[in-house]
């Protein structure tokens, strides 16, 4: 991933920043504790540096990894949960499968069959993801007429 051109200008190495950024989007680690890590290595930024490099690194990390992740198995475990990202309320959908691999996830500002629908086929064109044999949802009545749309769109097994 590291195209000079997308680190250009920056003041910290192209590697440093791809680590920072690879650990937080890993492991279950805040901000904060990333500055920690890096002070402890004698490096000195904020919190802040570190968010600006995940919000613009790792979509583009997302985009050149996922074809290389492990293969999900057919059993899919899809739910949804209300999260503030920028300080704006969003619905994240998050689908794993049955080893707790992550399928995909999807942030919406609606919880609706429509954006249901818009998470499902973004997961489906996943490269590492199965087709679904089953999918265990929560109570939430928009995933079956997402469900059946795409059934009937032939865009989902039967």
């Amino acid at each position: 991933m590291a195209n000079h051109s997308l680190f250009k200008w920056k003041h910290y190495q192209s590697d440093i920043i791809l680590l920072t950024v690879r650990w937080y989007l890993r492991y279950n680690l805040s901000f904060r504790d990333l500055v920690e890590m890096m002070e402890e290595r004698g490096l000195s930024m904020a919190h802040t540096t570190i968010m600006r490099w995940v919000h613009q690194y790792g979509p583009e990390m997302d985009k050149r990894i996922r074809c290389q992740l492990k293969k999900t198995n057919d059993s899919w475990r899809v739910d949804e949960t209300y999260i503030k990202v920028k300080g704006q309320w969003m619905y994240l959908y998050r689908a794993v499968d049955s080893e707790g691999n992550t399928i995909d996830f999807y942030l919406s500002k609606t919880r609706d069959h429509k954006a249901a629908k818009r998470f499902f086929k973004k997961a489906l064109r996943s490269f590492h993801v199965s087709m679904p044999r089953v999918i265990t949802v929560d109570k939430n009545p928009a995933y079956p007429i997402a469900i059946e749309e795409l059934k009937n769109e032939k865009k989902m097994p039967v």
